[in-house]
């Protein structure tokens, strides 16, 4: 499987990279490189967000090697090189977060734990650090740490309550409505403006974005639809459970982007306080998108990774 790339996204050197079929029928394209450093450290998974794919993770794949570990990353079912779930491909759609966590699942069982070097580290990003937090009660034993970037643990300034979100993408899923688009953009454009943009004050890494996208329209998706939001909500109520969160175990760190509008910054910094192993960082003036975010915000969330995950167990 062929990874895409452009003169100002360059592809890490050699990848491995392949489709691997879940047990309910979705193709997820995955990804992974070796370390260029060593020894190797582990292998860090890269969960990026919603819209998001492989090709937009390159940057940081290279860092992470760089940091002597392994890194695999995958693309999300609906998205991305994955199986798209609608025949209207554009269309960001899922009907439930445990259809992720069966992604995540048949990948660690698939890939990760019989071709990639342990320990096993999680970075994730909105979307993906939900995903992660879903999936942690039963990963106690084989992820050492997590570092989780604006994780979408309840909606930001979206103009209406998330109450008043999921009673509409609700009642639009129940009577046969879900697919329709909700929130955004149709599709990404090249007419998405910088300046007034949520995910990143940095001009560079955003055309990049927007120039590969349009470039390689085959990988985008455009807003969410009902269905997806209603699916988000409900995984995002999770969390409101002392249960839940109560289960994970692993040491977690939370990086809030201080001038996210994304994703609500207090869910995330509650949840620092009540999880186990739970800590918080702020960067502060960072939109959401940190690891697309100018060299002075992106470097903190690198420096915080490398000081929270331990090179140990050296292989």
């Amino acid at each position: 499987m062929i990874l895409a790339q452009a003169p100002d996204n360059p592809m890490p050197a050699d990848p491995i990279t392949g489709l691997q079929q879940t047990p309910d029928g979705a193709i997820i394209r995955h990804a992974r490189w070796k370390t260029t450093s060593h020894p190797v450290k582990g292998t860090v998974i890269l969960l990026h967000g919603r819209a998001e794919y492989i090709e937009k993770m390159f940057e940081t794949v290279a860092d992470l090697q760089r940091m002597g570990f392994d890194v695999l990353t995958f693309d999300w079912r609906g998205q991305g090189g994955s199986s798209r779930l609608l025949r209207d491909k554009r269309r960001g759609y899922i009907d439930s977060f445990d259809q992720y966590i069966v992604d995540l699942n048949t990948i660690m069982e698939e890939i990760i734990l019989p071709d990639c070097p342990g320990p096993y580290y999680i970075l994730g990003h909105s979307t993906g650090s939900l995903v992660a937090l879903l999936a942690a009660p039963d990963f106690g034993n084989r992820i050492r740490r997590m570092v989780l970037s604006a994780p979408l643990l309840r909606l930001g300034d979206a103009g209406y309550s998330q109450d008043a979100m999921k009673f509409v993408s609700g009642f639009l899923t129940t009577i046969g409505l879900g697919e329709i688009y909700i929130a955004g953009r149709r599709e990404q454009s090249r007419d998405n403006q910088f300046l007034g943009n949520r995910l990143t004050s940095d001009p560079d890494r955003f055309l990049r974005s927007q120039n590969f996208a349009h470039a390689n329209p085959e990988l985008a998706v455009g807003g969410p639809t009902a269905t997806w939001l209603f699916a988000a909500i409900k995984a995002m109520e999770c969390f409101e459970d002392p249960e839940y969160f109560g289960q994970i175990t692993i040491p977690v760190l939370l990086i809030c982007a201080g001038a996210d509008r994304v994703v609500n910054s207090q869910a995330i910094e509650e949840l620092g306080q009540r999880l186990r192993s739970g800590s918080t960082l702020t960067i502060n003036g960072a939109k959401h998108e940190v690891l697309q975010e100018r060299d002075i915000f992106r470097e903190q969330l690198l420096s915080a990774f490398e000081a929270f995950i331990p090179g140990t167990e050296m292989v």
